[in-house]
């Protein structure tokens, strides 16, 4: 039996970021507004651990602020919170993410004394250009620097990525995938960029400075993206932002390609690429296609998509 994994979120926003990027407003992507103190901490993991099957492997994770851009104190404050759960079992790490500019020797030792193994770093683009434009405070070059110091240390590294940023393109996109590979993570994660409110990219959006991707477009550039990364073996946690209320409702929410099966559609457009090339191959339509069971729902496609788009192709499922 493979070993599932558990994450146990705990989410810290906007803390310590010292930048205001163009495109953030972390309490409306998190979906929560407040911050949670050190000592609420316990409380958010027994929760989560009560609900979690016992032979998981489960992670204590860190996400939405700048975490190391605390200073050394604070960080443990919130990080020994964890340490109870590591010393007997209940959890088997800790993960967080943060900015490839708060990162340091003495970061980095300390994270390791705690428990922490993976360190994401929110790199969003590899590309100087894009960087400077969504005022992101940090170069390709930081990026560099701070991923070979937490392999060094013996860290798993992941790499956040963003797609359809001001300036950006499919070509830059693709090239920061590949950066991502060559820097050595081995995680990452595919956020189309959204226009959400109370942010300078609204601003620009509402004064025609800024288009986002259509919903189109992000799916093709980003099925395109997923697939490098499977042939690089880096595995993608995530793709599209998690549907907090405040985009479902549309309170935050202004424009680009949001939707909340988002991943499904780019799974789907994958699939359909896969199908048609088979096809190709065969030169018929009237073919058999194997999936393996985990994928069965991809293959048929979101809303029977592919199924209804090749009505001579069958599906079966190996295992």
């Amino acid at each position: 039996m493979s070993t599932q994994h558990r994450v146990i979120p705990i989410f810290i926003p906007q803390k310590a970021c010292p930048y205001r990027c163009v495109y953030c407003n972390q309490f409306a992507i998190a979906a929560q507004r407040r911050i949670p103190q050190p000592a609420e901490v316990d409380h958010i993991i027994r929760e989560h651990l009560s609900t979690m099957p016992a032979h998981a492997e489960k992670r204590i994770a860190f996400f939405g602020g700048s975490f190391t851009g605390m200073s050394i104190a604070e960080q443990n404050r919130y990080l020994d919170m964890a340490q109870p759960y590591l010393a007997d079992g209940s959890v088997q790490g800790i993960q967080l993410s943060t900015r490839p500019d708060y990162i340091s020797p003495e970061i980095l030792d300390n994270l390791k004394s705690h428990g922490v193994m993976l360190i994401e770093l929110g790199a969003q683009s590899l590309d100087d250009e894009i960087l400077q434009r969504v005022h992101r405070g940090h170069t390709v070059e930081q990026v560099a620097r701070a991923s070979e110091m937490i392999l060094q240390r013996g860290f798993t590294l992941g790499l956040q990525m963003m797609i359809g940023l001001p300036g950006d393109s499919k070509a830059k996109a693709l090239k920061t995938a590949q950066m991502i590979a060559d820097f050595g993570a081995t995680c990452t994660r595919i956020y189309p960029t959204l226009v959400v409110d109370n942010t300078p990219l609204a601003e620009w959006y509402r004064n025609e400075q800024y288009q986002p991707l259509t919903l189109e477009e992000a799916i093709d550039w980003t099925k395109d993206i997923y697939r490098f990364f499977t042939d690089k073996n880096i595995t993608v946690l995530r793709v599209g932002l998690h549907p907090s209320e405040g985009l479902l409702s549309g309170k935050d929410y202004l424009a680009g390609p949001f939707h909340v099966s988002f991943k499904e559609l780019v799974l789907t457009a994958i699939w359909h690429d896969s199908i048609q090339q088979k096809i190709l191959e065969e030169g018929h339509e009237d073919i058999v296609i194997e999936v393996p069971a985990n994928e069965i729902n991809h293959a048929v496609g979101y809303s029977s998509a592919n199924r209804k788009a090749f009505p001579k192709v069958f599906f079966k499922t190996t295992n």
